[in-house]
């Protein structure tokens, strides 16, 4: 029964992983955050550390290898909301 719990996290955590790379790749396409909540990514990134945290405790693997690559993905997206909003007006 451990075999197949660790394989229903790792897909659990492989579909919620996938969910993110949309929004990461439109961020990116379009070099803006318009739209995203700073507070929001904030909070999820937040979150997603005591995932890991947890993940760790119980040693979960699945927890803890999905949520850290969720985390350096919604980093990514406060990164690029950052650097793109707070961009000069180009008038």
């Amino acid at each position: 029964m451990g075999e197949l719990t660790t394989i229903v996290g790792f897909v659990a955590g492989l579909v919620t992983t996938a969910a993110n790379l949309p929004q990461v790749w439109k961020t990116y396409r379009k070099k803006s955050g318009e739209g995203l909540s700073f507070r929001m990514l904030l909070a999820l990134a937040i979150g997603l550390g005591l995932w890991i945290t947890y993940g760790i405790m119980i040693k979960s693997l699945p927890l803890i290898a999905t949520n850290a690559v969720v985390v350096l993905l919604i980093l990514s997206l406060i990164g690029m909301k950052l650097k793109f909003d707070h961009a000069p007006t180009k008038d």
